[in-house]
């Protein structure tokens, strides 16, 4: 039995990663393009290889913009949105390509006996924070997400494995320290920088005038958010100056709400064996998917 991590993998930051970096003209027998499951399959069999994991779970985004975050942050994740249904649903402004070939990668995880989870009304953040939280030993959290940075934990040996730029070989391995060399801050203190420098990427609009740099002082000068803002209550101590005091007392109550939307939860009820099966679930139809989508060669041997 391995003795290598648990791999935690946020799915979608990894089937999209596929899908842009690898050509759409490569194709399965009967045309349609299968770059995003061959291109999943290959990095998880690489980070398989390279770790030797004691299991692995397939984190999924039921809901990738949760309504109670949405409630409380409008401007959640909007560049994201291509409409909403008459139902008040968000559909995600997806490449036309790709919704196909992630339904073919679930039911294929599925029935090769991978574990695969998602909680409806929870991203797949959540997802892995909570089973983070939970599992003993080794957790390798895996993601190009940096949100996933708050996760970063020595005493519970969780690490991320972040999906940057070049190929997984130059991809950084983070324990706290290396959090500290990259962004200036402790993983415990990452949301907090996030949110006062911002983040577009999920419609999170930060202090205007804060960068990452100012952040990363604040946070090195007086602690968390809540020393933060206590201290611009006061009399401004460098790198405080009396704008920036001005600003953070302007955009306190929206620094707080940001604070909840981007805190990853931990504590949501996930019973799973993580554990890689020794045989597939379903041996037959997993034939079929790989055949159908021309994928046969590039599933790992030991899925």
């Amino acid at each position: 039995m391995s003795l290598g991590p648990v791999l935690l993998l946020d799915s979608a930051s990894l089937y999209y990663r596929a899908f842009y970096a690898l050509p759409e003209s490569m194709t399965a027998p009967d045309g349609r393009p299968h770059h995003a499951i061959r291109g999943f399959l290959s990095m998880v069999d690489a980070l398989h290889h390279t770790y030797s994991p004691s299991g692995l779970v397939a984190c999924w985004d039921f809901d990738w913009r949760p309504q109670w975050r949405v409630d409380l942050m409008p401007s959640y994740k909007t560049h994201r949105v291509l409409e909403t249904t008459a139902e008040g649903e968000f559909l995600e402004d997806e490449p036309d390509s790709l919704g196909a070939q992630v339904d073919a990668l679930a039911e294929l995880l599925d029935v090769s006996g991978i574990a695969r989870i998602g909680i409806q009304d929870f991203e797949a953040d959540d997802v892995i924070a909570s089973l983070a939280s939970q599992i003993s030993g080794d957790v390798l959290v895996v993601s190009g997400d940096r949100d996933l940075v708050q996760l970063v934990n020595d005493a519970k040996h969780t690490k991320l494995l972040l999906a940057v730029n070049g190929g997984m070989s130059k991809w950084p391995l983070l324990d706290e320290q290396g959090v500290v060399d990259r962004y200036g801050v402790h993983p415990s203190h990452y949301v907090d920088y996030a949110i006062l420098r911002g983040d577009p990427s999920d419609g999170i609009p930060g202090v205007p005038g804060i960068g990452e740099k100012t952040a990363a002082a604040l946070i090195g000068a007086f602690g968390d958010l809540d020393e933060i803002i206590k201290a611009a209550s006061g009399v401004p101590v460098k790198p405080m100056t009396p704008r920036f005091a001005g600003l953070l007392t302007q955009h306190e109550s929206d620094l707080r709400v940001a604070r909840q939307v981007a805190t990853a939860v931990r504590d949501l009820e996930i019973e799973i064996d993580a554990r890689i099966p020794s045989a597939p679930k379903d041996p037959d139809r997993r034939l079929e998917l790989v055949s159908s989508w021309g994928v046969a060669r590039f599933l790992p041997k030991w899925m």
